[in-house]
């Protein structure tokens, strides 16, 4: 049965969110009917779809755009698409190229294999086998990109964060409410406070969701790696650029990409990321050839963007690309409300992973933790647990088994927390005082009594602070 001559799918839904297709797809062949059939197939089931009748503008715009799979026509016009497939493949390595003919011999099947494609589809084929196919390989490229990424980014929790903490509640509502937009976000806030896992749940909250999200570190690579991790690459490009590579601004197409530490992004290379967010456009290294990506910015930092932009180290304008949005989290000093749940988290997880018997604090290891600085904020305590749970003999995980001496001297000692002119709130400040009587007093009684303050007003002060 011949394509065209099968009505559309009445039950089959249309996709009503054109700018996040199920996935992009490139058809050539030198029928154009034909082209005009997978099309309106496609594209009703929530595909995008991009057509070429010659193979030289099928080339063109394999080498210009993201695809994910391509349909190429055995024969089209007096030029081979089966002799073209290894320069397809080439300009495109990630695509997943299914060879479309109206020859059912097995040594073209078998060739077509040998030369890259990835499956093989006779002609006349129905609408539900084209959507098949199509959809088959959509599924390998997603199961082989997840692949990828843990295997670059290891296992990531994937819970929604949440807070008891008021100020981080009211911004992680604002942030899941941005993530439903395309407006690109900067993550302030000091080194460890979860940047990177807010960046997570943003990609996870939003409309992309469904597509892939990609991390570049930036003071991890050298100027010249880094461009070329970010755009890719083409083979020969420079000394071991034995392959092309498509970039992560491609494999992003779609989805977000996330720049962790952009601070770190080198000079240089600030204008080609300021044209890349403004235009959507870019070039691989050794490759003219312009290409188009779309995906939406998230960035972090634990810099001062705007004193770098006066000490002229960072570009004003990439300033204002970055930061449409921004969100400021708060260190793990300001938010001790979430301190118990998330040591809980880490000590629940690690000793999962380490089959080992850690399942609570005791009193006075918490105690002890909520009078510490924690300097180096979330990252800091889940090190410090990680720790803890290795060490600890049985279920409960006292305050001697607790590293907390990489502060300063005293960090760990409510006095040294809460001396005077210390950078926290009188209610906090307050609050950390009661807590660190409370850990020190046989009785309620006896707390009351050092903290000059009768019973019922002490009852009224563990209320109000979750004491």
């Amino acid at each position: 049965m011949c394509l065209a001559d099968v009505p559309p799918d009445p039950e089959r839904p249309v996709s009503d969110s054109p700018a996040a297709p199920l996935g992009r797809i490139l058809a050539i062949d030198d029928d154009r009917d034909l082209l005009e059939n997978f099309s309106f197939c496609l594209e009703s089931s929530g595909f995008r779809v991009h057509t070429a009748s010659t193979l030289q503008d099928g080339m063109k715009l394999a080498a210009s755009q993201p695809f994910h799979v391509c349909l190429l026509d055995r024969s089209i016009g007096a030029e081979s698409g089966m002799d073209a497939l290894p320069r397809l493949r080439e300009l495109a390595p990630q695509m997943r190229v299914i060879m479309v003919t109206a020859h059912s011999r097995v040594d073209d099947a078998v060739r077509a294999i040998a030369e890259g494609a990835a499956d093989y589809l006779v002609k006349p084929c129905s609408p539900e086998q084209l959507r098949v196919a199509v959809a088959r390989q959509m599924d390998t490229q997603r199961m082989l990109e997840k692949l990828e990424r843990l295997e670059r980014e290891g296992p990531r929790e994937r819970a929604a964060p949440t807070s008891r903490n008021p100020a981080m509640a009211r911004l992680l509502t604002l942030a899941e409410q941005v993530a439903r937009t395309d407006a690109n976000i900067l993550l302030l806030g000091e080194s460890g406070t979860g940047k990177g896992v807010l960046a997570n749940a943003l990609h996870e909250w939003s409309p992309r969701a469904a597509a892939p999200m990609a991390t570049i570190n930036c003071p991890s690579l050298p100027a010249e790696l880094l461009e070329s991790e970010l755009f890719g690459h083409a083979k020969g490009s420079f000394t071991g650029a034995t392959q092309s590579t498509q970039g992560r601004v491609s494999n992003a197409d779609g989805g977000t990409l996330f720049l962790d530490e952009v601070g770190d992004f080198p000079l240089a290379l600030q204008p080609k990321l300021l044209r890349f967010i403004q235009d959507k456009e870019y070039e691989r290294i050794g490759d003219p050839v312009t290409r188009r990506a779309d995906v939406r910015i998230v960035s972090a930092t634990n810099r001062d963007l705007d004193a770098m932009v006066r000490d002229n180290s960072f570009r004003l304008d990439l300033l204002y690309r970055l930061n449409v949005i921004s969100l400021v989290l708060p260190p793990l000093r300001e938010r001790l409300e979430d301190l118990e749940d998330l040591a809980m988290t880490f000590i629940a997880r690690y000793a999962r992973s380490y089959h080992l018997p850690a399942a609570r604090l005791a009193p006075s290891a918490l105690a002890r933790m909520r009078a510490y600085a924690w300097p180096g904020n979330v990252r800091e305590l889940q090190n410090v647990m990680e720790r803890a749970v290795i060490l600890c003999p049985g279920e409960e995980i006292g305050a001697d088994l607790l590293s907390l001496g990489s502060a300063p001297a005293g960090a760990g000692d409510p006095a040294a927390v809460l001396s005077p002119g210390a950078p926290v709130t009188l209610d906090e400040l307050e609050r950390r005082h009661i807590e660190a009587v409370l850990a020190n007093a046989e009785t309620l009684d006896a707390a009351a009594r050092t903290l000059g303050i009768d019973s019922s007003t002490l009852y009224r002060k563990r209320k109000a602070y979750g004491l």
